[in-house]
């Protein structure tokens, strides 16, 4: 198995005042070569932003785009009609596909919104751009693999024009966790939101990540601790 680590106090970092981010894959005025994507996973930003601030209205195109909320709530408007309020639980996915524009705004008078925006690499360009957005509880977390985005909408998830998967699962500390690749060429990328956990050598921390290729098929995750975790399997780029 071949490992790249990601901890957290290695990543990229910016405060903008109203937006404090921490950037997992060189972005903006972060650059790190050895940090470009993992695979397909082109962006991993853990953005907190102040209330009544946010991201005015900017363009995307050609790639998958999710957000998922972890505290408050975030207002997102786009050129394609859409207009909503994303809240804490709540995923959102994104197809900008051949061009949009949107803006990001948290409403709150006096609460910051913390967020992850993730980017994949889509497997085909300039398709229709796509919205959509959804809600998981914790019940649909605990202790379990809650498939949130897949390519086909599986398992009530949102679909990507990728061959990739995202997972978010709560699991209580002593649990040990197997998780089945999709394809044995792919990578997974795993990521502590929360909480304490060990996979083979590794032991891993809040915001820590790691990135993990030529897998023999599953992966055995060990948590100290109760924990809180982001799982995505992407193909690698040749």
């Amino acid at each position: 198995m071949n490992v790249v680590q990601y901890r957290s106090d290695s990543r990229g970092s910016a405060d903008y005042g109203w937006l404090k981010t921490r950037y997992t894959f060189s972005f903006a005025n972060y650059y790190c070569p050895s940090r470009i994507n993992f695979g397909v996973l082109r962006v991993l930003n853990d953005d907190i932003v102040e209330p009544k601030m946010g991201f005015g209205t900017h363009p995307h195109d050609n790639m998958e785009i999710i957000t998922i909320i972890h505290e408050g709530a975030l207002e997102h408007k786009d050129s394609m009609g859409n207009g909503s309020v994303i809240q804490k639980g709540e995923v959102q996915v994104m197809s900008a596909g051949s061009g949009i524009t949107h803006s990001e705004f948290n409403p709150s008078d006096d609460k910051q919104v913390s967020l992850f925006q993730i980017w994949i690499f889509p497997n085909k360009k300039n398709i229709q751009p796509r919205y959509d957005q959804s809600f998981y509880s914790e019940d649909d977390l605990n202790n379990q693999w809650k498939l949130i985005v897949s390519p086909d909408g599986n398992e009530n998830s949102m679909w990507i024009q990728q061959d990739a998967w995202l997972y978010l699962g709560n699991f209580d500390s002593n649990k040990s966790i197997e998780y089945q690749l999709k394809n044995p060429d792919n990578g997974v990328f795993l990521m502590v939101i929360d909480g304490e956990v060990k996979t083979g050598d590794n032991e891993l921390f809040s915001k820590d990540a790691v990135g993990l290729t030529a897998i023999e098929n599953s992966l055995t995750i060990e948590t100290s601790k109760q924990s809180k975790l982001l799982l995505i399997e992407v193909p690698m780029l040749k």
